[in-house]
């Protein structure tokens, strides 16, 4: 099974020789490698709609895996016990919808051993909402592709998470992601110079159009938190 670099860079962060659980599998690409790769010894592949699941157990089958990867219609974690896997995948949708997932099955994440997180945006919503939780970021990564910046973090619970200190205000790090900017990721640091290129000539159009106040102020709060982190990253 060839991934794409997104994927990939998601199968990676995957500690060995644990259950894994993934959730929204879509076509079970994950899945499939994992077990093709003998990086995890079982997994489940769960999704909240019943055409996705179809097609991962196809593609399960096709590569001789049935019995080692189960398939199961719930809704994130709701028809998965707790005693069933070890590491949960949630990928490949928006920051919202993970912390909602996470949300309403918060005991059962707190007794995994890891979380393999990829939001697709709002980046900074599931960073605070994983520190008021114990949930601690233990590894990250970014790639990119197509034209497109992925973040992806390992995460496990902690009831002493210790939160990473950095010379940066906590919006820039929960923003752009404690272990990114302590490891000055490169692929951060383009993402942080297409993002300020992207906010400048935003602001640019805003003194054009004699904007709002309150929307410029918006813009400039986030240049402000690019620049920060840019510093960082560059010092």
């Amino acid at each position: 099974m060839e991934l794409s670099k997104r994927m990939q860079a998601i199968a990676d962060m995957v500690s060995p020789n644990l259950r894994v659980c993934d959730v929204g599998c879509d076509h079970a690409y994950i899945p499939i490698y994992l077990l093709q790769q003998g990086i995890a010894p079982s997994a489940l592949a769960c999704d909240v709609k019943k055409g996705p699941l179809q097609i991962a157990e196809g593609n399960i089958r096709q590569h001789g895996l049935l019995g080692q990867i189960n398939v199961r219609l719930s809704d994130g974690l709701s028809e998965v016990a707790s005693s069933e896997a070890d590491c949960v995948i949630i990928a490949g949708m928006g920051g919202k919808l993970e912390i909602q997932i996470l949300t309403q099955s918060l005991d059962k994440v707190k007794t995994m051993q890891e979380l393999i997180l990829q939001p697709q945006s709002e980046h900074e919503f599931v960073r605070a909402f994983l520190r008021a939780n114990n949930l601690q970021i233990l590894q990250e990564n970014m790639v990119e592709e197509d034209g497109k910046y992925y973040q992806i973090m390992r995460v496990a619970y902690s009831d002493a998470a210790q939160n990473q200190t950095l010379p940066v205000s906590q919006e820039t790090v929960d923003l752009f992601g404690p272990c990114l900017l302590m490891d000055k990721n490169p692929v951060l640091v383009r993402f942080l110079h297409y993002k300020k290129k992207i906010a400048l000539q935003i602001l640019e159009q805003m003194e054009r159009e004699d904007a709002a106040d309150a929307d410029r102020k918006r813009m400039e709060e986030n240049l402000d938190r690019i620049n920060e982190a840019l510093s960082y990253v560059e010092s």
